[in-house]
């Protein structure tokens, strides 16, 4: 059988020299592969999820992955590939540190249910060939033969809700576009990811984005729409690449156009880019931006099914859930609905970032728990530290504690304990983190992405932000925490969006949890985690130093010395010669470099005493 090499140049993995790798191993086969009797098929695909240990190369039909692989690898791997053998340096390892061959045993892989990502890292993205040889374009043809009443039956039933954050029921959201007589009806992509942390749609878009025409060409059949928008920021290069070629090669297979598939109805899809406004993620706000105007949202008793884009009827989804809408036509609405739990079907796309060992894109049933998510598929905190805490759903999620690390990861259960799904952007944080800073960071981003339309969101974000900014230097006051709860529950309930009604949960939900963190840094003026320079004072610990200078190495300031009141010849308390490292607080900015490059944790916090306290 023929060899394929399957050589991941997602966003991730091409950062880290995979288009090298791609054309090496062309090259090398060339030379080579001839007098070997080699000849194996060489594909660049979209990204194959372990973003962390990319670049990620696999083998077919032998089915083994190889990670963090480099062009001086390419030789070896060929002659493995000639051989039968595998490289085992460059295999994955399990969470006990054994080398595993193939997906199927890694355990980033073996717990995931991939449906959205069915095809992405395993197909090159533009390609019908690849696609229609995986079952790719065959809904269409069902669709095609299917009343647009019957469409939308299937839908409703596998019970599939947005996956782009506000989990409206899709099935719901066609029957009633589909419901209103004005003509023309236009249907929507929303692909403008710009979450913090977040990479799913992109990945989709750049690694299967056959599967998002496919679907989008679905929707069209099931309200009457002849005309669709792909609307794809513009930060996306890979994606928005993927995207046009894919397009082009629908046309030329009659895929898209006039007379689809000959059957009488006629439908195309234009891209649209997004200029990188986060509030266009909102479906108004995005629909201004496509015809041209402000991306501003509009008030909500106005609805695009029955007056978005030009006043006129309109379908929105974003990139996910059109993925899965060929899946659902294909193998029934009741299949769809037995994976996940009852009032969140299907499978999620999360992206696994922060600080845990595997960083990447992750695909699992709805209802999963946070803890299988972080500790197994990812593989836990790194360096040994504690888990903290976990923020879902973007910079307007909430975030929740390790006390909780057994929730569901269902629309609901975020919900209900001040969080929410969102996108799926997943942030883990470890014991270092400053819950207080974490409110800032967000609070910030939301106050400049924030279209300043209405007052209680461009005010109380300011508002908001000054006080954060306030506690993070040591001039936090009794009755700031009130306030800030005070103002988040205005904005929640008064905001025109979507934006300014959730861009309050960062700081709702770390005061709910972590409450004492925030008195800390007003009552005690002490950033407990580390943090903040202006409360924290950073001092090594003499029995732990073993004088390896590594912080004196990282400090930008050259802030740390060898204590000179131990002649150089004499053995410390490490039993090292030399006397410990110190650190000279007139000259220390707190930056917390050396904390980070110590191995042996001598490196400790203290509060800083000098701190304004007005």
């Amino acid at each position: 059988m023929d060899k394929l090499i399957l050589v991941c140049c997602g966003t991730g993995c091409a950062a880290n020299g995979a288009f090298d790798i791609l054309k090496t191993f062309e090259e090398e086969i060339k030379k080579t592969g001839a007098a070997a009797g080699l000849m194996p098929k060489i594909k660049e695909t979209g990204c194959h999820g372990l973003c962390e240990e990319g670049p990620v190369v696999k083998i077919l039909p032998d089915d083994v992955s190889y990670y963090r692989v480099k062009t001086a690898d390419v030789p070896e791997i060929l002659a493995g590939i000639a051989s039968g053998g595998v490289v085992e340096r460059l295999l994955g390892k399990d969470n006990e540190g054994r080398s595993v061959r193939s997906e199927k045993e890694h355990p980033f892989y073996a717990r995931q249910m991939r449906i959205a990502l069915r095809n992405t890292g395993r197909i090159e993205p533009w390609s019908v060939e690849d696609y229609t040889n995986r079952d790719g374009y065959r809904a269409l043809g069902k669709a095609l033969t299917m009343d647009p009443e019957k469409i939308i039956d299937e839908v409703e039933k596998s019970g599939i809700r947005g996956r782009g954050g506000a989990g409206f029921p899709t099935g719901r959201k066609w029957r009633q576009c589909a419901g209103f007589p004005e003509q023309p009806r236009y249907v929507v992509c929303n692909g403008d990811e710009g979450d913090p942390g977040a990479f799913m749609d992109g990945a989709v878009l750049e690694g299967d984005p056959h599967s998002v025409i496919e679907g989008l060409c679905i929707a069209a059949l099931a309200v009457g729409a002849s005309e669709g928008f792909m609307y794809i920021r513009d930060e996306y290069d890979q994606a928005l690449r993927s995207m046009f070629k894919a397009l082009e090669a629908a046309r030329k297979s009659g895929y898209l156009g006039r007379n689809i598939l000959g059957s009488g109805r006629d439908f195309d899809i234009s891209v649209v880019r997004g200029g990188g406004a986060f509030v266009c993620g909102e479906s108004s706000a995005l629909m201004a931006s496509i015809e041209g105007r402000v991306g501003e949202p509009r008030t909500k008793y106005i609805r695009s099914v029955q007056r978005g884009l030009w006043d006129k009827p309109t379908v929105l989804n974003n990139v996910e859930t059109l993925a899965n809408i060929p899946y659902i036509i294909l193998h029934g609405g009741d299949h769809f609905k037995s994976v996940g739990v009852e009032t969140s079907s299907g499978t999620k796309v999360f992206s696994l970032v922060g600080k845990i060992r595997r960083t990447g894109l992750v695909e699992v049933p709805m209802g999963t728990i946070l803890r299988e998510l972080i500790f197994d598929i990812g593989g836990g905190i790194p360096g040994g530290r504690e888990f903290k805490a976990v923020q879902t759903g973007g910079p307007s999620g909430g975030c929740i504690p390790a006390s909780l690390l057994d929730l569901k990861l269902d629309f609901d259960s975020l919900n209900k304990y001040g969080s929410m799904m969102g996108s799926g952007g997943i942030i883990v944080m470890d014991d270092r983190t400053c819950m207080v800073e974490v409110a800032r960071y967000y609070t910030n981003f939301l106050t400049e992405e924030s279209c300043g339309k209405c007052t209680p969101c461009r005010e109380g974000l300011r508002h908001m932000l000054r006080i954060l900014t306030g506690l993070t230097t040591g001039r936090g006051r009794e009755g700031d925490i009130e306030l800030l709860e005070e103002i988040g529950e205005t904005m929640q309930g008064a905001s025109l969006c979507g934006l300014g009604k959730s861009a309050p949960n960062p700081v709702l939900s770390t005061i709910k949890y972590f409450r004492s963190e925030y008195e800390a840094h007003i009552r005690d003026k002490i950033c407990p985690a580390g943090i903040c320079p202006s409360l924290t004072r950073f001092m090594i610990n003499e029995s732990a130093c073993k004088s390896c200078g590594q912080c004196a190495k990282a400090c930008p300031v050259s802030a740390i010395v060898m204590d000179g009141s131990r002649p150089p010849d004499s053995a410390g308390a490490s039993g090292r010669k030399g006397g410990p490292y110190r650190i000279n607080s007139a000259v220390c900015i707190s930056c917390g470099s050396c904390r980070r490059a110590c191995k042996f944790d001598a490196v400790y916090t203290e509060g800083r005493q000098s701190v304004c306290r007005v």
